[in-house]
């Protein structure tokens, strides 16, 4: 069974007078532990399709599989829950909460899905020391380097330990160091505990990372390259 599938998808935007094309038949097949970079120039779709597959945005038409399980058509409810014990985000504006610590921060996804206390504590202290932040249990983001934060970030993400992860621009907040950390992190994850990933970017280097390039162009699926042949 794929991690994700994707039949015919459509999205049109309206822009001022005009229709944009974000999705235009887009059908895509993911198998379970790939490490796959959607690339586009702006507003070629990449962040579209993302979204589909996370079910943060509904397509036009078409259809949205995630493990099996079609996704395109359930409730706001339904999606909430499959978001939150399949899929682990990862935004390039890290989107931590700043009043809380790292460890805090990591708890939260666990507390929603009700996690017992003694058990979050355990889980993200040993998520943060995967992640390289052991000794920083305790920051809030403001005490923290960009490339921290966005540890933080993956650490939140992996937290429930979801089969897919999905990251939109990762690195276009970070330096080249921190960027290649990530990556390397993203990496480790992918080979050590076969998480799928799904990356849209334009960043030339989080694409030699990938298996396997997406290239889109005006909302089309123009290469879908495997870089590990």
């Amino acid at each position: 069974m794929s991690a994700v599938r994707c039949i015919d998808l459509c999205k049109t935007y309206r822009q001022g007078e005009q229709d944009i094309k974000a999705l235009d038949h887009v059908s895509i097949e993911i198998a379970r532990g790939e490490f796959v970079c959607l690339s586009a120039p702006s507003g070629g779709g990449k962040t579209t399709l993302l979204n589909a597959i996370g079910g943060l945005d509904i397509p036009d038409s078409g259809e949205v599989y995630i493990d099996g399980k079609r996704i395109d058509q359930l409730s706001k409810g339904e999606l909430a829950d499959v978001r939150l014990h399949q899929i682990g985000f990862v935004f390039q504006a890290y989107n931590l909460i700043p009043v809380l610590t790292a460890q805090e921060n990591v708890e939260f996804v666990m507390q929603v899905q009700g996690v017992p206390a003694t058990e979050r504590v355990t889980k993200s202290r040993a998520i943060l020391k995967e992640v390289g932040l052991e000794g920083l249990e305790d920051r809030r983001p403001a005490q923290m380097s960009g490339g921290q934060q966005q540890r933080v970030a993956v650490a939140r993400a992996i937290a429930s330990r979801p089969a897919l992860v999905l990251a939109d621009e990762p690195t276009a907040n970070l330096d080249s160091k921190s960027a290649d950390e990530l990556m390397a992190l993203f990496t480790e994850l992918n080979e050590h505990h076969k998480t799928t990933f799904v990356i849209a970017t334009h960043d030339q280097r989080v694409m030699s990372y990938a298996g396997r390039l997406i290239r889109m162009l005006d909302g089309r699926i123009v290469d879908d390259i495997n870089q590990r042949a």
